[in-house]
């Protein structure tokens, strides 16, 4: 039986209850299945030389990929992660935001795959692309 889609404020609830250690905001829950998420920079998320560190975007990116399939299939804790692949691009800001903006490119019953583009928050160009495939608990 499939869950009812959640909203954006279930998955905040979800994430902030589920996941009380990520920094990760969900900003925004399209229709079409693609999500906005973001993380704060500071002190601790740079690395020598001022950028963002490349952990900081992996997690931006995997979290954006998990809450764009729970906002299709509904909250499902175990959909887990199969394959993360990133390009970091540019240098990010340091003196903002990291964005991810997520969509599925396949929903099935038992994966689901996705891609996202990071950016520094008011900028354009992205600082990165990922992709990613997570398994989709079969009890669901």
């Amino acid at each position: 039986m499939t869950e009812p889609r959640p909203t954006l404020a279930q998955l905040t609830d979800f994430l902030r209850t589920e996941f009380p250690q990520t920094r990760c905001t969900l900003e925004e829950l399209d229709g079409d299945g693609s999500v906005v998420v973001a993380h704060p920079v500071g002190e601790a998320e740079l690395r020598p030389g001022g950028t963002v560190s490349g952990p900081v975007m992996m997690t931006l990116a995997d979290v954006a990929l998990y809450v764009a399939i729970l906002a299709q299939i509904g909250i499902v804790p175990l959909a887990v992660t199969t394959h993360l692949s990133i390009n970091f691009l540019r240098k990010p800001r340091a003196d903002r935001r990291v964005v991810a903006r997520c969509r599925l490119l396949k929903l099935g019953r038992a994966l689901a795959v996705g891609e996202v583009y990071i950016y520094s928050e008011g900028e354009d160009v992205p600082v990165a692309h990922a992709t990613g495939t997570y398994s989709i608990p079969r009890d669901r």
